[in-house]
């Protein structure tokens, strides 16, 4: 039966705070359910495979967050645009610019996957990943980079539909395949005695799935939004438009992540109870996290289709409301992570040093994982409005270059891995108070801009 344009949300009129949370609350539940599929990872090998394979697995962490976060930004330009053009009233450009998204999308993950294999094991080595689960590491990365093409056409997917609204489906869909991620681990885990290759494996297969799903909603649609397979074609004006946002905030997401290589290169200084540890630590903190990137997304798309209608001052309220709400529900769920913090470590290690270095993260980072919904929601109005290159450059600076300078000083003097810890933070408040700067600078901007025309 075909879809049509009636599962479309209003969010030109009407109240925010509802939309808000209807939209943001299944997009935080799709991100963790994506997340799931990687702590699944972590609490079978942990619990089956051993210290050894968590390591293996966890100092990879950093590497594949290059690559996700890149895919993650660059799907915000999909996002923006076709919520823009919702937003003018322009619909005769969606359907080529989907086909143009998806068409992009399948090169640009065949590519990252050949440079993942390419460059896996230098910045593995780089990192610091010791002799003794390197080899484990290899086997873990050069299989999970396969479902990088399903990726990001799926990322890419989900973003077309987010820009008319429906954030639910994504969900749906991975829930149904993080289902089969989960089930799949214990299966060639325990059973088939895989290890790392087998936790591998099932996400590859659940990233294949997930990208099925989004494909053929898409396929089965009638309207503008509807993809058909022998139109994909790249329209180079509508793709010009998509990299111009989609590049910084790509750009940022992996140039974010190298950072955490380096950090990731302090934290194998501690040893492999610190790898094992921090890796099932970081699983609280991107379950959290989710929460305060959903209303970012929110923040983009809402923010886009008001700017594209000329609605200034709703753009203004869905910023106020989208780091409020983003900072209390994030708030909300660390505090939960950390009161109950030895029952939710137990679930994926039975060790206890593995187990006191996660406790200690935890403290020290999930406990304030609020603070990124500033930034976040900081950036993605911004973006909204056309301008990604600023939030680009002040996030580098504020949680690369900052920490970066940490890592030399701060860290070098005290070094302990409760001081590298505390860089997150720090990272966090500087980056937020920066971007706050930027996004009031520029709405005085267009405000002084747009004065004329309402008069």
């Amino acid at each position: 039966m075909a879809l049509v344009r009636s599962k479309e949300m209003d969010m030109l009129g009407g109240g925010l705070a509802g939309k808000l949370i209807l939209f943001a609350m299944p997009l935080a539940f799709s991100s963790i359910l994506q997340q799931l599929f990687n702590s699944a990872d972590v609490a079978v090998v942990g619990r089956f495979a051993g210290d050894n394979a968590l390591a293996a697995v966890g100092s990879c962490v950093a590497l594949v967050g290059i690559f996700v976060n890149l895919i993650v930004g660059l799907s915000v330009g999909p996002n923006a645009v076709l919520a823009m053009f919702i937003g003018q009233r322009d619909r005769g450009k969606i359907s080529g610019t989907l086909h143009t998204v998806l068409t992009f999308g399948l090169f640009l993950g065949l590519g990252l996957m050949l440079t993942g294999w390419l460059t896996a094991k230098p910045i593995l080595e780089l990192s610091g990943t010791p002799e003794s689960v390197l080899s484990e590491a290899m086997v873990y990365i050069n299989i999970y980079f396969i479902s990088i093409p399903f990726m990001v056409i799926y990322n890419f997917g989900a973003a077309i539909l987010r820009s008319y609204g429906d954030s639910q489906r994504p969900m749906y869909y991975l829930l149904i395949s993080g289902l089969v991620n989960v089930a799949l681990n214990l299966l060639l885990v325990i059973v088939f005695k895989l290890g790392v290759a087998g936790v591998a494996i099932s996400t590859v297969i659940s990233n294949v799935l997930s990208t099925f799903l989004v494909l053929v909603h898409l396929y089965r649609r009638d309207d503008e939004f509807a993809f058909r397979p022998k139109q994909m074609k790249i329209n180079k004006q509508y793709l010009l438009k998509i990299l111009q946002i989609g590049i910084p905030a790509g750009i940022q997401g992996a140039i974010f992540s190298i950072s955490n290589v380096f950090i990731q290169s302090g934290i194998n200084s501690f040893g492999e109870y610190a790898i094992a540890g921090s890796s099932l630590a970081l699983n609280f903190e991107y379950f959290a996290y989710d929460i305060a990137n959903a209303f970012a997304q929110a923040a983009v798309t809402f923010t886009s289709q008001n700017y594209g209608a000329g609605n200034l001052g709703r753009c203004k309220k869905i910023f106020r409301e989208c780091i409020l709400f983003g900072f209390v529900f994030t708030e909300i769920l660390s505090i939960i992570f950390i009161v109950w913090g030895d029952f939710f470590v137990s679930i994926y290690t039975t060790g206890e040093m593995v187990a006191e270095f996660a406790l200690i993260r935890m403290y020290h980072v999930c406990s304030l994982e609020g603070i990124t919904a500033t930034y976040e929601v900081e950036s993605a109005a911004l973006r909204g409005m056309g301008k990604s290159l600023e939030p680009a450059i002040f996030t580098i600076l504020g949680t690369v270059v900052f920490r970066l300078i940490w890592l030399s000083t701060v860290f070098k003097w005290v070094h302990t891995y409760d001081m590298l810890m505390n860089v997150y933070v720090a990272s966090w408040v500087f980056t937020g108070v920066s971007l706050l700067i930027v996004y009031m600078l520029h709405m005085r901007k267009i405000s002084r801009e747009s004065a004329p025309a309402d008069k």
